[in-house]
C-alpha cells in the first residue's frame, strides 16, 4: 500500500483506533521495514504499550516515569483512552486491520506479495510465465517431473517448487516473540502429530537477539524446533544475506543436473535473485511459523486450505489448520515465557559474551597497520593521489557504455553479498593468493578488501545485461573489440585504454539494501555516470557520495525509446565551473552517432554539488578536517 502511494523521502506516522491493539513487536517490525516501502522512517508514537515494553525489557520505573512525563509535557505521548485530536498530515491512507490476511512474497522480489490462499495457483503461473520477476518459463510437459536421488542411503525426491532451504533467519521479525514462539508451537504440534521435516531440507534458526533463545528454552519449544531440524546456528545475518552455506552435494547435483527450480523459504526481508543461494531460483519471504509449515510440506506448490501437509503417525492426513496455533495460544506462551530478567541479563552480558573477541590484541598505534598479505582487509585507493584543493567537476567525454540494463536492477545485482562463484574474477584473485575454494567465504565477509569487492561488482549470477541478448550472468561486451568478458575484466580494459564508462538503466535502479559497495564498486571500475529512468533514494545519494553522476531520462523517455543500443560513445555536457551547475538542471547528452537527448541532473542539493566538486564525500571530509586543523 505504501509503495503504491509513493513515500520515498517521507516520514510515515501510524495512527488511528486500531493502533492501541497492535503489539509493540508488530509495530517494531512495520517501522523497521521502512526501507522496504522507501520511506525515510516509519513512526509509531509512544503510548502505554511502549511504556510496558520498556518495563518488560528491564528499564527502571523511574526511567519509564521520566520518559512518560517528558513526552506528555511535549504533547508527544498518545493516550488512546482519551479523545483523539485531528492531526494534519500531507496525505492520508487507511488500512483496515481486519482485512489483513496471511501472505508470503516472491519468488524474486520482496514486494511481489502473494496471499497464502493463492500461493499454489500463483506458483503454477510462475512456472508458465516467460522468464521475469514472476516467471520461470518451464515447459508444461516438464512441470510435474520428479527427480529421484540417493540422500545418504535414503531415497529422496525433488521437483519444481521443492523446498531445499527453510531458514528462520536473523531479521526484522526474528526478535518478535509472537512469531518466534508461534514457530515453536507449529514445530511442537507437528511433532505431536508425527510429522517430520525431510532430512534433505536445509533448516536453520538464527534469532535476532540472544533473548529469543532464553524464551524458547523457557517455553520448552526449542526442543521441538530442534526435532524439526531448526537448531540454533548463531545470531546475525545468515540465509537472507546469502550466508546459507552449501547444500548437501546430492541435493545440489539433483537440482543442477535436472534444471530444477528449487525453492527457499526464509523469514528475511530480501529475496532478490542470486542472493539467498545460487541454486534456489525461487525464494519466498515468510513469517517464522510459515517457514516451519513450508519446511514440513516440502514444497511451495501447495494449497494449505485444501491439501494435507503430510500423513501423521496414525496414518491420518495432517492439514495446515491442525498445526497452526491460535492467537490465544501464542499470547499465553508470550505472557508466561517472555520475562524482564531475560532482557536484563542478555544486555548486561553483551560485552562479556564472546571471549574470542575480548582476547584480541589491539595495537597501541594511532594509525592502522595494513597487512599486505591479508585477503580480508586491504588499503583502499580512495585517497591515492589526492590533492588538498578540490579537482572540480569532471566532464564525461566519449565514454563507452559498460552495461545496458532494464528495470529493477537492485543493489544485489550491482554488488552481491553472497557466495563467490568458482569461476569469477574474485575467485581467481583469491586462488592466486593461495586461498582454497572452501575458504572463499562471501563477498559480504570480504567487504574490507576493495580488490575483491571491485571484482565482485556486477558479479551477480542472475544479472541481465541487454548486450548479451538474453544470456544471463555477470559478463558484458567490450564495445571496441566486441569481446565478451567478465564485467571486471571489461572495465579494467577500458581503464587501461584511457576510456571512461557509463551505465544505462531503466526504472528503480539501485533498489533493495542500501549497500555502500553498490556505489564504491562502480567507482573503482571507472564508471563516471549512470543514466536511468529513476533511482532508489539511498542508492542515488550513495552514487553522488562516490563522485558518480546520476542522470534521469526525461519522463516518457528511456534508452529504447531514444534508440540507444549502448554501442555508442557518450558525452555529458556539464559546465566546468561548479558555480554554473544547479541541482536538478537539464543536461544534454550527445553520442558519437549524432544522437542528442536531455537528462535531468540528479544532484538534488547544494551539499551534493560540493561532494561532486571534491570528487566524492570521502575526499570532501578529509579536506574539511584538514582545513579545520590548519
Amino acid at each position: 500500500m505504501l509503495r503504491k502511494h509513493g513515500v520515498v523521502g517521507k516520514f510515515v506516522e501510524f495512527y488511528g483506533e486500531g493502533m492501541g491493539k497492535l503489539s509493540l513487536a508488530d509495530r517494531a517490525t512495520i517501522a523497521n521495514m521502512s526501507p522496504e516501502y522507501g520511506a525515510t522512517m516509519g513512526f509509531f508514537p509512544v503510548d502505554h504499550v511502549t511504556l510496558d515494553y520498556l518495563k518488560l525489557t528491564g528499564r527502571s520505573d523511574e526511567t519509564v516515569a521520566m520518559i512518560e512525563a517528558y513526552l506528555r509535557a511535549n504533547n508527544m505521548f498518545v493516550d488512546y483512552s482519551e479523545p483523539q485530536t485531528e492531526r494534519a498530515y500531507s496525505s492520508y491512507l487507511e488500512l483496515d486491520l481486519s482485512e489483513v490476511e496471511p501472505c508470503i512474497s516472491g519468488p524474486k522480489r520482496p514486494h511481489d506479495r502473494v496471499p497464502l490462499r493463492e500461493m499454489k495457483s500463483d506458483w503454477h503461473a510462475c512456472l508458465d510465465n516467460k522468464v521475469g520477476f514472476k516467471g520461470f518459463a518451464v515447459p508444461k510437459e516438464q512441470q510435474d517431473k520428479v527427480v529421484k536421488f540417493d540422500f545418504h542411503g535414503q531415497t529422496a525426491e525433488i521437483k519444481h517448487g521443492s523446498v531445499v532451504i527453510a531458514a528462520i533467519t536473523s531479521c526484522t521479525n526474528t526478535s518478535n516473540p509472537s512469531v518466534m514462539l508461534g514457530a515453536g508451537l507449529v514445530a511442537k504440534k507437528a511433532c505431536e502429530l508425527g510429522l517430520e521435516v525431510k532430512p534433505w531440507v536445509k533448516t536453520s534458526l538464527a534469532p535476532g537477539s540472544g533473548v529469543v533463545t532464553k524464551y524458547l528454552l523457557q517455553s520448552g519449544l526449542q526442543e521441538y524446533l530442534n526435532n524439526q531440524g531448526f537448531h540454533l546456528v548463531g545470531y546475525g545475518c545468515t540465509t537472507c544475506i546469502g550466508n546459507s552455506g552449501d547444500l548437501d552435494e546430492s541435493v545440489s547435483a539433483a537440482i543442477a543436473d535436472n534444471d530444477v527450480v528449487a525453492a527457499a523459504v526464509l523469514s528475511g526481508n530480501r529475496n532478490f535473485e542470486g542472493r539467498v543461494h545460487p541454486l534456489t531460483r525461487a525464494n519466498y519471504l515468510a513469517s517464522p511459523p510459515l517457514v516451519v509449515a513450508y519446511a514440513l510440506a516440502g514444497t511451495v506448490g501447495i494449497d494449505f486450505e485444501k491439501e494435507p501437509i503430510g500423513v501423521g503417525k496414525d496414518g491420518k492426513e495432517v492439514f495446515f489448520r491442525d498445526i497452526w496455533p491460535t492467537t490465544e495460544e501464542i499470547a499465553q506462551v508470550v505472557q508466561s515465557c517472555v520475562l524482564p530478567d531475560m532482557f536484563k541479563s542478555t544486555y548486561e552480558a553483551i560485552t562479556k559474551g564472546n571471549p574470542m573477541w575480548n582476547q584480541l590484541t589491539v595495537p597501541e598505534a594511532t594509525l592502522y597497520s595494513w597487512d599486505q598479505s591479508s585477503t580480508y582487509i586491504h588499503e583502499p585507493p580512495y585517497f591515492k593521489d589526492m590533492t588538498m584543493s578540490p579537482p572540480g567537476p569532471h566532464a564525461v567525454k566519449n565514454a563507452y557504455c559498460l552495461l545496458n540494463f532494464g528495470d529493477s536492477i537492485t543493489t544485489d545485482h550491482i554488488s552481491p553479498a553472497g557466495s563467490i562463484h568458482k569461476d569469477s574474477p574474485a575467485a581467481k584473485y583469491l586462488l592466486e593468493r593461495g586461498v582454497d575454494r572452501k575458504d572463499f567465504n562471501s563477498y559480504g565477509s570480504r567487504r574490507g578488501n576493495d580488490e575483491i569487492m571491485a571484482r565482485g561488482t556486477f558479479a551477480n549470477i542472475r544479472i541481465v545485461n541487454k548486450f548479451l541478448n538474453g544470456e544471463v550472468g555477470p559478463k558484458t561486451i567490450h564495445v571496441p573489440t566486441g569481446e565478451k568478458l567478465y564485467v571486471f575484466d571489461a572495465a579494467t580494459k577500458y581503464k587501461a585504454e584511457g576510456h571512461a564508462t557509463i551505465v544505462l538503466a531503466g526504472a528503480e535502479y539501485g533498489s533493495g539494501s542500501s549497500r555502500d559497495w553498490a556505489a564504491k564498486g562502480p567507482m573503482l571500475l571507472g564508471v563516471k555516470a549512470v543514466i536511468a529512468k529513476s533511482f532508489e533514494r539511498i542508492h542515488r545519494s550513495n552514487l553522488v557520495g562516490m563522485g558518480i553522476i546520476p542522470l534521469c531520462f526525461k519522463a516518457g523517455e528511456d534508452a529504447d525509446s531514444l534508440g540507444l543500443t549502448g554501442h555508442e560513445r557518450y558525452t555529458i555536457n556539464l559546465p566546468t565551473d561548479i558555480g554554473d551547475i544547479r541541482p536538478g538542471q537539464d543536461v544534454t547528452v550527445t553520442t558519437d552517432n549524432g544522437k542528442l537527448f536531455t537528462c535531468i541532473l540528479r544532484f538534488d542539493t547544494e551539499v551534493e554539488l560540493a561532494y561532486f566538486n571534491h570528487g566524492g564525500i570521502l575526499p570532501y571530509v578529509i579536506r574539511n578536517l584538514a582545513g579545520s586543523h590548519n
